[in-house]
């Protein structure tokens, strides 16, 4: 039987990104295997869950490619079948009614030292039940759990985990407001939209025995199930927005690609036992297995994922990456025309980690530089670099043919007949040029900028430095 996986997330707020590792494990293990990927939007939180945070995750889903094979489930529609199994498992003797008080269970866990609950409704005769339920008390629901023996499963990632039943007590299956818990709804949820895997992170994992206790209290058969490592950032902790952007739409809105995210979280604790790092989404697909996830916890790394998404911008069509910038910033080279702009990315792309990093980069193409650095002035502007450029500024003015190779050529013939080197007449002509000593071809900027914005901008050094 072919896989089928759920990406199940609860619209309390944006999908971040250890959601979308979640997800993209998901995909690549039932893709792998031609099997289906579906979505499921946990919304019983009914105060929490909102209808922009679910549009926000299924078009963060859809601009990652991340494309469900089904129609999205939705928790909140499906009340009454949880009604009805928890119906089931109290008719069958395999839950029951705790009128116990948050009063009573802090007084038990004082006496005890424990929060382990007891079970002192587990065995109620019938008329004392019915007594509380006549005076209208308050009940939860909980489920018998065996008081002997072990619950075991077979991780795809850590391998065999099994827990003592007697450490496992009658966990509440439905609050007192008849509300279901995450643990019986998920497993109603899996069992009916056929689950045959549960992807999913680690910090599931104490949830699992109780889910497989349910399966068994049901006449469900369990799926398999494997549990991801964590993502931390560089001090150890979980994830979070301390550690910078952690919503897909803030990567998105700063430029970054679908492919190049997907990379990345797909590297955090798999590798697929090659030397190869950049891939994209078919090729994830192709060579991912889930022998080779990590056990261990994923750092997240912002300098190696820059890298990544360098190496998947150098690799993207110029013309696609100007419309994916004037989607982000109409205004980029509005000025300029539209064969110069593509020459601009060019140059630019091997420079940026993202399209906001290129239209940051990119502004001395379009205006002068509006500050200089003054220590780095101090290091370049000698005494006579005021002068060298006077004269330098006489022959690129008499130029008749303003591009890169011409500008080279007169470059270099100038200083070739002053005897001068690089650093005297180089580092302070891309300096006033681009306000930086890094940057593309200093002849391919002057030629991109123009002869009269070019001798403009020499000039102003001239007079202000």
């Amino acid at each position: 039987m072919k896989p089928r996986v759920r990406f199940a997330p609860s619209p309390t707020g944006q999908l971040h990104l250890g959601g979308v590792r979640t997800a993209l494990s998901n995909y690549l293990f039932t893709k792998s295997q031609g099997g289906k990927f579906l979505v499921r939007i946990e919304d019983t939180d009914l105060e929490r869950s909102k209808k922009e945070y679910t549009d926000q995750i299924c078009q963060s889903l859809d601009w990652l490619g991340l494309k469900w094979d089904e129609e999205l489930v939705f928790q909140s529609e499906n009340t009454s079948t949880y009604k009805s199994h928890i119906d089931t498992l109290l008719n069958d003797n395999k839950a029951y009614m705790c009128f116990a008080s948050k009063e009573d269970l802090d007084e038990i866990r004082k006496q005890s030292n424990s929060f382990h609950y007891p079970g002192i409704w587990r065995d109620r005769d019938v008329s004392e039940i019915n007594s509380e339920i006549e005076k209208g008390s308050p009940f939860t629901i909980r489920l018998k759990t065996p008081q002997d023996g072990r619950t075991s499963f077979e991780d795809l990632i850590y391998g065999n985990i099994s827990v003592e039943n007697n450490e496992i007590d009658d966990f509440i299956i439905a609050r007192s407001d008849g509300s279901p818990v995450y643990n019986l709804t998920n497993v109603v949820d899996d069992n009916s939209m056929e689950i045959t895997h549960v992807i999913r992170g680690e910090d599931h994992v104490s949830n699992t025995p109780k889910q497989i206790l349910i399966y068994h209290a049901l006449g469900f058969k369990e799926p398999i199930f494997a549990h991801l490592p964590m993502i931390l950032g560089e001090d150890k902790k979980r994830l979070s927005k301390r550690h910078g952007a952690a919503g897909v739409n803030e990567y998105k809105s700063m430029g970054y690609q679908a492919d190049a995210l997907l990379n990345y979280l797909a590297l955090l604790g798999w590798n697929p036992g090659t030397e190869d790092e950049i891939f994209d989404l078919a090729s994830l697909i192709e060579c991912f297995d889930i022998d080779k996830v990590q056990k261990k916890s994923a750092i997240y790394d912002q300098k190696k994922f820059n890298w990544i998404s360098s190496q998947h911008l150098i690799k993207e069509n110029s013309d696609k990456v100007l419309n994916r910038i004037k989607s982000i910033d109409p205004e980029w080279g509005e000025f300029k025309r539209q064969d110069s702009l593509i020459k601009i990315i060019e140059l630019m792309k091997p420079r940026s980690n993202s399209l906001s990093d290129l239209v940051d980069q990119s502004q001395y193409f379009f205006s002068s530089p509006k500050e200089f650095d003054s220590t780095q002035l101090k290091k370049i502007w000698k005494q006579d670099t005021t002068e060298i450029l006077i004269e330098l500024k006489s022959i690129l003015g008499a130029m008749n043919s303003w591009v890169a190779t011409e500008l080279d050529y007169n470059f270099k013939s100038f200083m070739d007949q002053r005897g001068l080197g690089f650093g005297k007449v180089m580092k302070p002509m891309r300096f006033l040029i681009c306000g930086s000593l890094q940057g593309p071809s200093l002849f391919d900027l002057m030629e991109l900028i123009g002869k009269e914005e070019s001798l403009k901008r020499i000039n102003y050094a001239i007079n202000e430095f």
